[in-house]
Formats: structure tokens, sequence, C-alpha cells
């Protein structure tokens, strides 16, 4: 059959590529997208939607779990994971019919269902189609990875598995201190599980500050969630009645489920990138800033760009990607910059460099506060610990960095982005209002008092 021809061909309809499709035919481009799944990917269907809505579940769980302690007397007789399912599958279906018409509706997408492969710089092939573009963006994602040894199946799953738990288990193992692994764990054990987490290296979340691990363990440990820090497993096995993990020292630990949560790897085997002349390093495609490849007029977006893997960094990358080739001159994504939101109990949110970061670029004049969230009235009315942890890079610099941990804390990250984003010192946030009683006030106190004029919390 002969080629179809295109301006852009996007291998890949998760955040990235449907972004950059979207955008690429405002501005007049002619788009081939290709998808062997469903429209969405990873996040839609296997990350982000359905993990959050099961952590919102856990929520509910929780707060009639201590409905007493507000004045409010009810019961938690169980958790129904098979209505779990059908609310968190509920908001998947009504985002994906939403998107799918949003594609349709689009002039200029020509959408390809099936299995696509590079076939050469500017051509994919997906059966006996042959897609050919003046570009071709590469926006495979990322799979649930496992760890050499460890097969995956029976009690022994990944998060793609978890997501369609029939029921909790008594005990659970999570393997992995990542983002992936403390929301899994936060989730079980707000489910009624025992939980306990392994973690080779020495904290959880351990891409976070320093201060926001040591947070999270302590709430943790108070949550009756165990974790195991700097410890790795040496071997795996299950049968009818468990699963038997062995750690480092011979401790061995015994549960219902194993889930790993190791992060997730670069989905480009098999593929044809290399066969194509594409450079891929372990998995990965690396890029120029402006997401160029070794091939020109091949792009690549998302996660399969190495850094950090987040829905919201794939679907920038995607805008940006469809603008520069539209010739807009759009400036880079930059990885620092990106928010980054952890939705356990408590939540995680930051954006900007840790302390030792921010030390390793300014030197030791860079300056921190902590705020405690125990000066928040609303953070108060709410029960939740925690802080906002400021980085500026030095005693008249701007604010390079912001780290929190606490409830709904994800809620902040916005202004915290705008404030590191654009190089705000601590006087230009501490003149703006916020409005009580909120916990964006705990934004407003932390650059108060780094700013030299703190009300509620001393200098």
């Amino acid at each position: 059959m002969a080629a179809e021809e295109f301006d852009i061909v996007i291998l890949g309809a998760g955040s990235g590529g449907y972004a950059c499709a979207l955008r690429a035919t405002q501005l007049g481009q002619r788009v081939a997208l290709v998808e062997k799944d469903k429209l969405g990917g990873t996040c839609l269907h296997y990350g982000c939607i359905p993990t959050k809505a099961m952590l919102h579940s856990a929520e509910v769980a929780d707060s009639v779990r201590d409905g007493a302690r507000y004045g409010v007397h009810a019961a938690l007789e169980g958790i129904d994971l098979a209505a779990v399912h059908k609310y968190k599958d509920g908001v998947v279906g009504r985002l994906h019919r939403g998107l799918q018409g949003l594609v349709k509706a689009a002039d200029g997408i020509t959408y390809v269902e099936g299995e696509g492969r590079l076939t050469a710089a500017g051509t994919v092939t997906v059966g006996d189609r042959e897609l050919r573009g003046k570009h071709v963006v590469l926006a495979t994602g990322s799979y649930a990875r496992t760890l050499p040894g460890i097969e995956i199946g029976g009690r022994i799953m990944t998060s793609d598995q978890a997501l369609t738990l029939e029921e909790v288990p008594a005990r659970s193992i999570v393997l992995g201190g990542g983002v992936i692994g403390v929301e899994f764990a936060s989730v079980l054990r707000s489910f009624g599980s025992e939980v306990t987490i392994v973690e080779a290296l020495d904290r959880l979340v351990a891409a976070e500050d320093p201060a926001i691990s040591k947070t999270l363990e302590r709430v943790f440990r108070r949550r009756k969630i165990t974790a195991k820090t700097g410890v790795k497993v040496t071997s795996v096995t299950q049968d009818d009645q468990g699963v038997r993990v062995e750690l480092e020292g011979g401790e061995v630990l015994e549960a219902d489920l194993l889930l790993v949560a190791v992060g997730r790897g670069p989905r480009s085997e098999g593929m044809g990138f290399e066969e194509a002349g594409v450079t891929v390093d372990r998995g990965f495609v690396p890029t120029d800033e402006r997401l160029r490849t070794n091939v020109e007029g091949v792009r690549a977006v998302g996660d399969l760009v190495p850094g950090p893997q987040l829905a919201h960094r794939g679907f920038a990358h995607g805008i940006f990607v469809a603008e520069d080739i539209a010739g807009l001159d759009p400036s880079p994504v930059v990885d620092s910059l990106i928010p980054k939101v952890t939705y356990c109990d408590p939540e995680i949110a930051s954006v900007g460099l840790t302390e030792a970061q921010a030390r390793e670029v300014h030197g030791e004049q860079v300056s921190t506060y902590e705020y405690n969230l125990g000066g928040n009235g609303k953070s108060q009315i709410l029960g939740t610990t925690g802080f906002v942890k400021l980085v500026r890079s030095g005693p008249e610099g701007p604010v390079v960095g912001v780290h929190m941990v606490g409830a709904r804390m994800g809620e902040q990250v916005g202004e915290a982005q705008l404030i590191v984003s654009w190089e705000a010192l601590p006087e230009d946030v501490a003149q703006f209002i916020h409005a009580h009683p909120t916990q964006n006030e705990a934004l407003g106190e932390a650059h108060l008092a780094l700013s030299g004029k703190p009300l509620h919390a001393h200098a």
C-alpha cells in the first residue's frame, strides 16, 4: 500500500503523545497518532488517575475510622473492593470518553490503533500501514519494572495488578519505598492491611529532601506501617499460603501479598529505535534540551527521556515539541522546575532544589527555613502535621526550592512552582495576602519568616 503522509507521526498516545497531537493540530499540522492500547496511556488507565482514585477511597476509609475524633460517630464495616473498583473505573471511563471526544473532534488527527514500529527515521509502520512524517515523535512511555529473579504472578504483583485486587490482603510487603511504593503502602494500610516496606536505599522517597523522608517515616510509624530501609532482598518464594521474602542478614518476612514497586522502565524494546539509528541508553532515549534525538527529525518525550517520570512532564514535553516544530521557539522544559506530588498520607509536594542540591549549585551561603504546620489553623482543623521548607540560594537570593509534607500539600505546589520558577525573593512573596484559614497560609508564613519578619514562628 502507498505510504500515508503527515507533518508529524506520534508513536504513543499517553500524556506526551496526545498533548503533542492536540497542540500540533491547533497549529495547523497534520498528525498521525498511533496507540496499541488505550488513548490516554499509563497515566489515565494504569497510573495517576486510578491510583489516586483508590487513594481517595483510602482517605474516606480513614475519615470514617477516625470520625469520633471530630465528634462524628460512624463505624467502618469494611472495604468493598468491587465497589472501590467500580468508582475508580467510573472516573477513568469518564475521562477516557472525554479524551476520545477531543481527539475525534480535532481537525487534523488521524488516530491509528495498533502496534507501531519505527522502521526508518521518518516512518512508522503499523501492521500493513506505512505512516510517513516530516517529524516523528517517540512517546512510548514506560512499564512497571521488577527485579532479577522476581517473577510477577500469583501473590507477587506490580502496581498494574494491584489496581484490580479482589480482596484486601491481611499482610502486605511493598518492595520499594519510592513514590509508587509509599502510595500503595498508604492505600493498603488504610484498607486494613498490615504493611511492611522494604527499601534498599537508606530512606523512603530518596529523591525528596531528607527532612521530608524523616517526617514521612515518623508518620508511617504512627500509622503502623513498618519501613525497613538500607536492606536488600535476597530471595522471594510463594505458595498457596503466602509469599516469603528473605532479606540480607537472614531476616524472613511472610505476607499474603508482595507488591513490587521498584520504579518504571522506559518502553523502547522491540520498537525499532536502534535499527533506525536512534541512540538508546539502558532503554532510555537521550535528547538535547529541545527533545531532539541524535536522528534528524526524530524527537522523544515523556518517560522515554531520562529524568523524572511524571505525567505532567510528558504533557509539557508534548506541547513543547508541537510548538517547536511549528517554529514558535518555546522555552525548554526544565526538570528541576517541574512540581512533584506523592499522594500518600501524609502528602508530599516539592519543586526546585533540595537543600543538598542547592549547596552544590550555590555554595554554603544557602539558607533554609521550616515552617511547622502546627502553627497553621487549617492544618489543625484537619488534624495533620508536617512542614513547609524553603531553600534560598543565599542571604539576598531567590527561593530555589520548596518542600512540603502534610495533608493536602499537593494543592499548594502551584504557588510554590511560581515562586521557584520566577526566582521570587522571600520579600516578594511576603507581600501577598494568603486567605485565612487555609493551608496556603503556611507558604506565606514561611516566606514572612525567611524575609526576617516572622509572626507565628521563630526566625
